[in-house]
């Protein structure tokens, strides 16, 4: 098996003031990988990250920066205490074998009151052919793969249903999204948007899928 993909973090940060004072901090952590294997689509995918973060960039500066300006007057003007806007994107590397690697992108904002939020992104890649592994690739069943993970998904609730919201299992099924997973050496870990079924305290939502006979390994894209 060939050897892990090396990364490092690069980071974009400012802060950004009006009338001499600061409004709006941000900071954006994206990877940069390095291999001496599949180096064009290391160099793909490497581009693809540096974009992405640059057009985050582009839009705190422009848009996030616009409304915490607007924010600022009307708290001076209502005299209300100045709380400045906060935006951090941080990544997680989940799996990084062979030919594959997964991760994961929390991009939190503050913006104003009682508490920030999260949005969660992520990506597999199979290095072998510089292309996303789409979830539907890992299923090795018969049957329908979106069917089978949110029944699996649906069990595991039932085990702690509490700190779901009651309407969890249609939730399940209305908010599911075939683009919200990573890979880990456990298995498929398919994720939830904070309030998409649970409340803001019980954060992003998890569920592990372990390898079996429907659930594949993705090293297995390598062979």
């Amino acid at each position: 098996m060939k050897k892990m993909t090396r990364f490092n973090t690069r980071v974009i940060a400012e802060e950004m003031q009006y009338d001499g004072v600061t409004v709006l901090s941000y900071r954006i952590e994206y990877p940069e990988f390095e291999s001496d294997n599949y180096k064009k689509a290391i160099k793909s995918i490497n581009q693809f990250y540096q974009g992405r973060a640059v057009a985050l960039q582009n839009e705190f500066r422009t848009k996030l920066y616009q409304m915490a300006v607007d924010q600022y007057l009307f708290d001076i003007e209502n005299g209300f205490p100045v709380r400045a806007f906060e935006a951090l994107q941080t990544f997680n590397v989940t799996y990084n074998r062979a030919c594959v690697i997964s991760l994961y992108f929390d991009n939190y904002q503050f913006t104003g009151g009682a508490h920030g939020s999260t949005v969660r992104t992520s990506q597999t890649w199979n290095l072998r052919t510089g292309q996303m592994i789409r979830l539907r690739q890992l299923y090795g069943c018969r049957n329908d793969y979106q069917s089978y993970i949110k029944n699996k998904i649906i069990e595991q609730i039932r085990e702690n249903p509490d700190i779901y919201f009651d309407n969890y299992e249609q939730l399940v099924k209305q908010t599911f999204k075939v683009d919200s997973f990573y890979s880990t050496t456990e298995g498929v870990v398919v994720y939830f948007q904070q309030y998409d079924i649970a409340p803001y305290s019980s954060g992003i939502r998890e569920f592990l899928l372990p390898y079996n006979r429907c659930i594949i390994d993705p090293v297995r894209k390598c062979a």
